[in-house]
């Protein structure tokens, strides 16, 4: 058969060339931009999943940077801390000093006190100056803010961290459950009825020696027949401070009540230890029983004890039971991170009723993952170190009324400048204030070393993992294409021959013409 007008043939030839020359194309392409996906249709698939794994990348990237800026921002504000923390050890020492009052002069005090003035004043300009591109780090700007605090249950609260979600506001329920107690010992004083022969109630029948001891030292008293209790009561109380015990009559001052020995602080470190050393065998000491209320007299709810320790509060705190140490509670938990002193009345009263107050804002937040989920935040607070906010302490005022003192109180005019004498309360402040920058250089650190750092190489891991999934299924394999490519080439080349083949046939009908 010799046809002119269809040549079959040549069509055949022309529409597999078509598809040669399509090939090498595909493959020079490739090889060109190294993309074995560069378009839709190349993989509709591929490209919906290399398209997700980018963004994570992206993401994931992203948040290894969040990541080293944090870090940079945790070692701008522990450099300053680190200055601090040796201004409060100077104004320690100089603190110390000035005690020794038996061997420094008036004019050696002023001059340590303006030394302190000088370093309390550098303290407030780190607070206020100590920035990371523009941001304030401690001067409580990234603090939390609190609103709604009862005063007369919460003395001091301090916030770390508060996980808010999607909530505007965070709200804090405390509730005390278990009551703080002192050490308590109880001494029996009804001598007419447990001596009689002409024993007075509230006067020793015979001369005796004590040992008393608490959680700051013990001392030795002697008391002769016939000293009251009241008299006990003044010599105790008047070495509370080397003992942290004091005594109190029992039962409102009734003398056949007895007396009471207790420890100046709440808390299962607190302890009161009478010993009798020498005669006092007329004198009966005891604890009471189960942590009951104390006896009005000596009674059936007491037990024979010459030792007692105090407890710790126990709260609840938005319905977890929080630790306690003495009236000091504290919060340890993903969504909550607290410190809270709570007041006496408070932390010693069952009542079903719970303290409240609301976390309205602050805080620093560090997006440390590729999505924008509380689950992959981070958030802790850097409060205000300034001498103003730092080292606060209760301190008993004199009329058994605590007190909130701070560093400030240490500078010239202060309640507890050196001129003052409060070298203890003084002392006091400054241990917590050395405790409070410590205590925040150590979150810090933590936070770097076990959120931040991990952080890091988890992502970095994360990146590496899914990078090369996304080359795997996008990237084109230079081999293969290579491989693809020569085959393309030959085809093409024998598609080229071909076509120019069938068309010359068709010039073979031109030999029927003659």
């Amino acid at each position: 058969m010799a046809r002119i007008n269809t040549n079959v043939p040549s069509l055949i030839a022309q529409a597999n060339l078509a598809k040669a020359n399509s090939g090498l194309e595909q493959r020079l392409e490739r090889l060109a931009t190294g993309l074995r996906i560069t378009r839709g249709a190349d993989d509709p698939a591929g490209l919906i999943v290399s398209e997700r794994l980018r963004s994570e990348i992206r993401g994931i990237d992203q948040g290894i940077r969040n990541s080293e800026r944090a870090s940079s921002v945790i070692a701008t504000s522990e450099g300053a801390l680190a200055e601090v923390s040796e201004l409060l050890n100077s104004v320690k020492a100089l603190t110390v000093e000035a005690a020794n009052t038996g061997a420094i002069s008036p004019e050696e005090v002023a001059a340590n006190q303006l030394q302190i003035d000088s370093a309390i004043e550098s303290i407030t300009r780190i607070a206020n100056t100590t920035r990371f591109a523009g941001l304030r780090l401690l001067d409580g700007s990234l603090g939390y803010s609190l609103s709604g605090v009862a005063t007369g249950d919460i003395l001091q609260a301090k916030v770390f961290s508060a996980q808010f979600g999607n909530r505007s506001t965070f709200d804090v329920d405390v509730q005390t459950i278990g009551s703080a107690q002192t050490a308590n010992l109880f001494l029996r004083a009804d001598f007419s009825a447990t001596v009689g022969g002409g024993a007075v109630d509230g006067q020793l029948p015979s001369s005796t020696t004590l040992e008393i001891a608490g959680p700051e030292g013990v001392v030795e008293l002697t008391f002769p027949s016939g000293t009251t209790i009241q008299d006990i009561r003044d010599a105790v109380n008047s070495r509370s401070s080397v003992t942290g015990v004091e005594a109190a009559l029992n039962n409102g001052g009734n003398v056949a009540s007895g007396l009471v020995f207790s420890s100046t602080d709440f808390g299962s470190k607190a302890f009161v230890s009478v010993q009798k050393i020498d005669g006092g065998s007329a004198l009966d000491f005891a604890k009471v029983i189960n942590d009951g209320p104390g006896p009005a007299a000596y009674g059936t709810n007491t037990t024979t004890a010459e030792r007692d320790e105090g407890k710790d509060v126990v709260v609840l705190v938005n319905g977890a039971v929080a630790t306690g140490r003495g009236l000091e509670v504290s919060v340890r938990g993903p969504e909550l991170e607290l410190e809270a002193v709570l007041t006496e009345a408070f932390a010693t009263t069952i009542s079903g009723t719970s303290s409240q107050f609301a976390i309205t804002g602050g805080g620093a937040k560090f997006q440390l993952g590729p999505e924008v989920t509380p689950l992959q935040q981070s958030n802790i607070g850097i409060d205000s170190i300034a001498a103003s906010r730092l080292g606060g302490t209760a301190i008993d005022d004199g009329t058994g009324n605590f007190v909130v003192q701070f560093l400030s109180s240490l500078k010239s005019g202060g309640i507890n400048d050196l001129s003052s004498g409060n070298f203890s309360n003084a002392s006091e402040i400054l241990e917590s204030a050395i405790d409070d920058v410590s205590s925040l250089r150590g979150r810090l650190g933590a936070f770097e070393r076990n959120v931040v750092q991990t952080n890091i190489r988890s992502l970095q891991a994360g990146l590496e993992n899914i990078t090369a999934s996304e080359s795997v299924i996008r990237d084109a394999d230079f081999a293969a294409e290579t491989s693809a490519l020569t085959r393309s080439q030959i085809l093409t080349s024998a598609g080229t021959s071909v076509l120019a083949l069938a068309n010359s046939n068709a010039q073979t009908a031109l030999q029927l013409l003659g």
